[in-house]
């Protein structure tokens, strides 16, 4: 028993040693390691100029006969480097898996039936991939467009077949299946309008409140770059139970109309209060009734 086992180990060693010893392995694992490592380089290589490349078409779109939006070109730049690198990836593995001796063949065949299984199950997936190929191919919204999606409200960070992104003005982002985006209201595409409603006291004269808004439109017109037309008084808009309500209107270039309504209101506050003219607040009065 004790001498079988020695046998063992002495013939593990002397198979160890052989192995250990064997030019001709590791000038295989050598070259295979040198192939592996080429394909990788090739393969980051072929990213790298294909992303420039398609970043330079999609420039030179921009500016050509047919040209696209900056952001409509940075959506399809994004998505087709994101396709090309996960294709030549893809390729890379399987060139990497053939250097190691695996069979190729019944691996993808393999992958296919599984894929087949797989897409069976997997009906929200499929409708995901077809809606966001629509959302990018009807041009529904591009990165950097300000949305709202159901109960969402942001920009547009980033554009998939799978999902989109979204992130608020406070730093939530939101990660959308694109087969559940099935209305969209896009405030990116059209210039907005600005509309404001200023209240004033019953006790006011409202052509003094008009003549006195008529000036600060006209300044404000001059100031505001992202104005497109010059803002109008619409009329009265409501007599309400304490406060006469005067309507202000104004085009804008697209998602440019809040920050000049808080420009716009600021400077009405201040005008109004040199011009006196009140604008009414809720009050509380109380009677004391004498015994």
């Amino acid at each position: 028993m004790v001498q079988d086992g020695y046998h063992w180990m002495q013939h593990l060693l002397t198979t160890a040693y052989q192995f250990i010893t064997d030019t001709n392995l590791w000038v295989t694992i050598g070259v295979v390691s040198v192939k592996i490592i080429a394909i990788y380089i090739v393969a980051r290589v072929i990213v790298s100029v294909t992303r420039k490349a398609v970043e330079k078409v999609f420039q030179e779109r921009m500016t050509g006969p047919v040209s696209l939006t900056e952001k409509r070109s940075k959506t399809l730049t994004s998505l087709v480097n994101n396709i090309i690198k996960n294709v030549v990836y893809f390729i890379a593995i399987l060139l990497i898996l053939g250097e190691l001796n695996f069979q190729l063949a019944p691996l993808l065949a393999g992958a296919g039936v599984l894929g087949l299984a797989i897409g069976f199950g997997a009906q929200n997936l499929v409708r995901d991939v077809i809606t966001g190929f629509f959302i990018i191919y009807e041009d529904q919204f591009a990165v950097g467009d300000f949305i709202g999606t159901g109960k969402y409200q942001g920009t547009v960070q980033e554009i998939g077949l799978r999902i989109t992104k979204i992130k608020e003005w406070t730093g939530q982002v939101h990660m959308l299946p694109n087969g559940s985006i099935t209305e969209v209201t896009n405030f990116s595409k059209e210039n907005s309008m600005m509309v404001l409603d200023i209240g004033i006291a019953y006790e006011q004269k409202i052509s003094h409140a008009e003549q006195v808004l008529e000036e600060i439109l006209a300044e404000i017109y001059e100031q505001e770059e992202n104005m497109v037309a010059p803002p109008t008084i619409i009329g009265v808009q409501d007599l309400a139970a304490s406060e006469v309500i005067l309507r202000v209107a104004a085009e804008c270039k697209p998602m440019t109309h809040w920050a000049i309504a808080r420009n716009l209101r600021k400077k009405i506050k201040d005008r109004f209060d040199e011009k006196g003219i009140e604008i009414p607040y809720p009050r509380l009065v109380t009677y004391r009734r004498e015994e």
